[in-house]
């Protein structure tokens, strides 16, 4: 799902602002090099549907955008922008000093910090035992033995690594709070590892495949489950990007996710 920004609003030679949900938001995000949202994050944004005065994670959050685009939609939510790229992170910082993004910054926060951290050094970075009522993650989920980006710092966005999702569930098992919600969009190559990595910690795990078109195999899948439950895992009914085989526009409830016009509910 490559769809990008809806609107560039200004490029200089390093960077671009890039405008999301319809100008709610914006991002300053690098030309060039590390990575750029797009489509993925904003659906991983959908799926966290509370009306709640939230508290939410976003692992890896590179420049912000799926966790901007959560409290761009619920105006009742925090966000924690958690990236360890420091290239990223003051990418992130950049978004949230825009005077577009003023509102949006009240209720947001950077921590620099490698989302595989445990005991200790993970909640001196500031992510503390059972804190958060949501937690979002896009992981770099891209095989290692894919061709490689000539930019480190996008390959190292893009690659997964040894126990990726075994190590970032584990950080997702500790902050967030009982009854708190997992969500994450990932590669269907990863479901077996995703539900490993879930074991005792998340359950009621709930997968929806995304296919590009009627007929053709699913690129992604997105997966949310609750801290603590011991529910039975659904595979719920499949969304289809382009619903119209011979139109590249979005099917209507996909362009609602895409653009922060609707949220993505769990079926329990």
């Amino acid at each position: 799902m490559a769809a990008g920004p809806e609107t560039i609003v200004e490029q200089t030679e390093a960077e671009t602002v890039d405008a999301f949900h319809r100008g709610r938001f914006h991002l300053v995000q690098p030309v060039g090099r590390g990575h750029r949202a797009g489509m993925d994050a904003m659906v991983l944004a959908s799926l966290v549907v509370d009306e709640r005065a939230i508290r939410i994670a976003d692992l890896g959050a590179g420049a912000g955008a799926a966790g901007l685009a959560v409290a761009a939609r619920l105006p009742t939510a925090s966000v924690v922008l958690v990236e360890r790229s420091p290239h990223m992170a003051a990418f992130a910082r950049k978004s949230l000093a825009l005077p577009e993004n003023a509102e949006l910054a009240t209720r947001a926060e950077v921590i620099e910090a490698d989302v595989t951290l445990t005991g200790k050094a993970r909640i001196a970075a500031g992510l503390t035992d059972d804190s958060f009522h949501h937690v979002i993650m896009n992981p770099p989920f891209n095989d290692p033995g894919d061709r490689k980006t000539p930019d480190a710092l996008k390959a190292e966005a893009h690659a997964m690594t040894e126990n990726l999702f075994e190590s970032w569930i584990r950080t997702a098992g500790a902050i967030a709070m009982p009854g708190g919600q997992l969500s994450l969009i990932a590669r269907p190559q990863s479901i077996a590892e995703i539900i490993a990595a879930c074991g005792r910690r998340f359950g009621g795990l709930e997968i929806t495949a995304i296919h590009p078109r009627p007929g053709e195999n699913a690129t992604r899948i997105l997966v949310t489950g609750i801290k603590g439950s011991r529910a039975r895992l659904q595979l719920r009914a499949p969304l289809l990007m382009h619903d119209n085989p011979d139109s590249h526009a979005f099917a209507t409830f996909v362009d609602n996710l895409n653009n922060g016009r609707a949220g993505y509910a769990r079926l329990r």
